[in-house]
């Protein structure tokens, strides 16, 4: 995520809960049901998933006794009442035997509840949905979970970690801009919000006619027709757009973004499908904004393929929005997986950011939010190496530059030395010590073990982490296995002090 750093003040956020109303719809999965679980006799005891993973930052966050495999979201969205309805459909495979299991969703009201097609029970306890199937689910057995549900989703404001700015589901105009990093996608659908339990996602998503629904993944179909696209809306002109993700996505880059677009697709150089969709609310300012992404966007991901490894995604793309908050201008982007969001026009340099969080982040996610720096530190790295390669400062001077400027003792109240990378601590968990500072410690890392094994290496925890997850201690194993080196002393110095550590 590329950081703005403009404080917008919290607010009371827009919008009012309205009854609930779900357009009906089917939804056709993508795996094969299982056969029916028994109710436990004769095999064994059945207890609950746990409620939440025990994230140290997060530990409700997430949800235990099952692998999410499969997310459909059939959805239907009424931007004049901020309403959003839908059913989804989840497969998942039990990881114990399963008497009940959690799914988060924060607000928004649930109707229904089946499991294999059975009605279940299910109750609410803060940001958890708990559901019990009329059976218990074996170990093992893959099974699917259905909800109805519907409301206007809140959109998250306050919270220190992100600087004060409001994230996840934002109600704009015309429509709808979502970034959900780090928990707001409970916030418009049911999931197992975490991380590390990733899953592919198929979207149908029903608009008002003359509006656009951009998704992560690749556009299926889009048809026009008659229909209500929600229960408040008499039947009328509608238009429905169907995505569809194959690759393993941890459920925050998710991403449904909502208006009027001016579109772009095509291929890159390299052959990866780009999708670039721009607000025409920002082309008053820069006329070519729409070229500016698409080309752009095309440039880095065919860089990065070739730094990185090959892209891991079917396609690429940028959505660009005119996005605001009571007025005010959000001030993040966001790497939403295989097209980031940008809630304005942003710099070459937030594209290449973003960019570079499809291989550190979206491909090879965090373990743990603590894991972090595995994302920033990495994209904020390939900025200034960028800059290196393209006529620019070179990185080592870009370290060095950024190193000279942050003092320590910090300065009372901005903390940067004193935010430890490799676990920098939930409110401070996006501090500019884990972008920056985990830059630097990337760039002395290239000088301490030479380009061709730092290449090396950033190449080799792509291609064994990709679609899966990281973690600090592996990290370091592996650089010190690609390097030949023993690095113990430099990471405790970069990645586990709380102080400033002097340059080699």
């Amino acid at each position: 995520m590329a950081r703005h750093f403009r404080f917008i003040p919290p607010r009371a956020t827009p919008g009012r809960m309205l009854p609930i109303a779900v357009a009906a719809v089917s939804v056709v999965a993508l795996a094969p049901a299982a056969s029916a679980a028994g109710h436990g006799h004769g095999h064994g005891h059945y207890t609950p998933g746990a409620s939440g993973l025990g994230d140290p930052y997060f530990p409700l966050e997430g949800n235990g006794g099952y692998d999410a495999l499969h997310y459909s979201l059939d959805l239907s969205y009424d931007p004049d009442y901020d309403q959003l309805d839908g059913e989804v459909t989840l497969i998942a495979r039990a990881t114990q035997n399963l008497s009940s299991f959690d799914l988060d969703l924060s607000g928004m009201d649930v109707e229904k509840v089946t499991v294999d097609r059975r009605k279940a029970d299910y109750k609410r306890r803060g940001q958890e949905l708990i559901i019990t199937p009329r059976r218990g689910l074996r170990k093992g057995k893959v099974f699917t979970a259905t909800i109805r549900y519907g409301g206007v989703p809140q959109t998250i404001v306050g919270s220190p970690i992100v600087f004060g700015s409001p994230y996840g589901f934002l109600h704009t105009p015309d429509g709808a801009f979502v970034g959900g990093e780090p928990n707001g996608a409970s916030t418009w659908f049911p999931v197992n919000d975490h991380p590390s339990d990733k899953a592919s996602y198929d979207y149908t998503i029903t608009v008002p006619k003359g509006l656009t629904a951009v998704a992560n993944g690749r556009l299926v179909s889009h048809r026009g027709e008659v229909a209500s696209f929600s229960r408040r809306s008499a039947k009328t002109s509608a238009e429905t757009f169907k995505w569809y993700e194959s690759s393993p996505m941890a459920s925050y880059l998710t991403t449904i973004d909502i208006g009027k677009w001016d579109v772009k697709s095509g291929r890159t150089p390299g052959g990866v499908p780009n999708y670039t969709a721009v607000d025409p609310v920002l082309l008053a300012n820069q006329p070519d904004a729409v070229d500016f992404f698409y080309d752009t966007t095309s440039d880095v991901t065919d860089t990065w393929s070739k730094t990185f490894g090959k892209y891991a995604f079917a396609s690429t793309g940028a959505i660009a929005d005119d996005a605001r908050f009571n007025g005010q201008p959000l001030g993040f982007s966001l790497e939403t997986q295989s097209k980031p969001v940008y809630s304005a026009v942003r710099s070459t340099g937030t594209i290449v950011h973003e960019l570079a969080h499809q291989w550190f982040g979206d491909a090879v996610s965090p373990r743990q939010w603590k894991d972090v720096w595995l994302n920033e530190s990495f994209a904020s790295w390939a900025a200034w190496y960028w800059n290196e390669t393209h006529g620019g400062t070179s990185a080592r001077n870009s370290a060095r530059a950024t190193y000279a400027a942050r003092p320590f003792p910090d300065a009372a109240g901005r903390p940067y030395w004193s935010v430890v990378l490799a676990d920098p601590q939930r409110d401070t968990m996006f501090n500019d010590r884990v972008y920056s500072g985990g830059a630097i410690m990337l760039q002395l890392l290239r000088e301490k073990i030479g380009d061709d094994d730092f290449f090396k290496l950033l190449r080799t925890w792509f291609a064994r982490n990709k679609y899966g997850n990281g973690y600090t201690a592996l990290f370091t194993r592996t650089a010190e296995e690609v390097s030949g080196q023993n690095l113990d002393a430099f990471f405790k110095d970069w990645l586990y002090s709380p102080i400033k550590p002097d340059l080699p």
